[in-house]
């Protein structure tokens, strides 16, 4: 195997290691001599990958952001073909994907981040752009803002293991978020 292979595998081995331990113990209980154990590495082949722990809850954020980046890419390009605010919709989109990955990987990186509130950044940034770019698109920014808005509070509180509603409701209000008939009647009221 050559040494590129070989890195990424020793990459991945310390982030499921690293999301193994975060999902079963919580972010508090990360360290590097626990990635190690967990990884069966050792802590210098880990450190070779990522210097400190930061680093490795960098690489999980990184990760995270990637994979709900490349769901709301694909969603994009169709809402783009069935909607009037594709971004819009794509954004409600992924909210709601996001209710449906392991909700204590979710909440773990939630609270990893909380350790290093820097890495926040991240997912800070891209939100800016998404703002701009639903302001851009709608008729109605502020009301567009507030279908954003309730669809990402929605999928917080899921994640947070703080939902009240049932799938039922929460699938119901997703897809009254993502009707946009629904909000243009609304709007038009």
């Amino acid at each position: 195997m050559d040494n590129p292979s070989r890195s990424e595998r020793s990459r991945t081995a310390i982030l499921q290691a690293a999301l193994a331990i975060i999902s079963r113990e919580g972010p508090g209980r990360l360290t590097l001599d626990a990635i190690a154990r967990e990884s069966g590495m050792s802590k210098g082949g880990l450190m070779h990958q990522f210097p400190t722990k930061t680093a490795v809850l960098k690489a999980l954020i990184e990760y995270q952001v990637e994979h709900f980046e490349e769901f709301y890419n694909r969603n994009l390009a169709a809402a783009r073909q069935s909607s009037s605010s594709p971004v819009l919709a794509s954004r409600i989109a992924t909210a709601r994907e996001a209710t449906h990955e392991s909700n204590s990987i979710a909440l773990a990186l939630l609270g990893a981040a909380a350790q290093e509130p820097g890495l926040l950044s991240i997912s800070r940034d891209i939100d800016s752009n998404s703002v701009e770019q639903i302001k851009a698109e709608a008729t109605d920014p502020d009301l567009a803002l507030l279908r954003w808005s309730a669809a990402r509070g929605l999928s917080l509180s899921v994640i947070l293991g703080i939902c009240p509603l049932s799938d039922e409701d929460r699938n119901r209000l997703f897809e009254r978020l993502l009707d946009d008939s629904a909000w243009q009647a609304t709007s038009a009221g």
